[in-house]
């Protein structure tokens, strides 16, 4: 499918039919979803493909039993896990041996990120000093405090469900965003930690001719894009 076919054609869908969505459908678009561009490419994200009976009930519950938890076929649910980084930068800095990787590299994986993403209560030495060199030069802010990571971590899990309801789309199926689900439960259903956020709830499934509500209603261009 064209890709500006495919980002007309996704649309959250508020119900599904019964028919079931085959498991090829779901693996080509979570490895869509994992080619995602992510925050300094540590891939901080999980992401649970809930198949138990049980944990799908109690999964539609927790998403307030509304029609696109209730009526879909799959469910997943997309988490950002910050402490991924302890995996995920030594892995980075045994394969990033690129001549074109910068020479900082060994600094930034080796220190710079176990500091920004592990010393969190170091978070008010960490926001004097960021400020204080801003006196002077251009410097990133943040992160500087678990909130801080967890938004960094968030955003990227929010590209990775893009990607993921895309390749839904693309493949002649239909998806939902939720946002609209009780994250207590559905971490103690996951049995996830402090660190991990839930971010979305997502369901697949055949579109219901009343799961699409009417036109896709879009406000004017020029409310949202600035040309300065």
């Amino acid at each position: 499918m064209d890709f500006f076919e495919t980002v007309k054609r996704r649309r959250s869908v508020r119900r599904y039919t019964q028919e079931p969505v085959p498991s090829t459908v779901i693996e080509t678009a979570l490895d869509a979803a994992l080619l995602a561009p992510n925050s300094s490419n540590l891939q901080t994200w999980e992401f649970y493909w809930v198949q138990s009976p049980d944990k799908k009930a109690a999964l539609v519950k927790s998403c307030l039993n509304q029609g696109a938890a209730r009526t879909a076929q799959e469910l997943i649910v997309v988490v950002s896990n910050p402490n991924l980084y302890k995996k995920t930068a030594p892995e980075l800095l045994k394969r990033l041996n690129s001549p074109n990787a910068p020479k900082e590299i060994g600094f930034y994986y080796g220190k710079l990120v176990p500091v920004l993403y592990g010393w969190t209560i170091l978070a008010p030495v960490k926001w004097l000093i960021f400020n204080l060199v801003g006196l002077f030069r251009p410097i990133m802010r943040r992160p500087w405090s678990s909130r801080d990571i967890d938004e960094v971590c968030i955003k990227s899990a929010a590209l990775a469900s893009e990607n993921f309801m895309l390749a839904v789309a693309a493949q002649g199926y239909d998806s939902c965003p939720m946002e609209g689900f009780d994250e207590c439960r559905v971490k103690r259903i996951l049995r996830l930690g402090y660190r991990h956020r839930v971010v979305m709830v997502i369901s697949v499934g055949r579109r219901d001719p009343k799961g699409i509500w009417g036109e896709q209603l879009r406000f004017s261009k020029d409310w949202f894009v600035k040309r300065i």
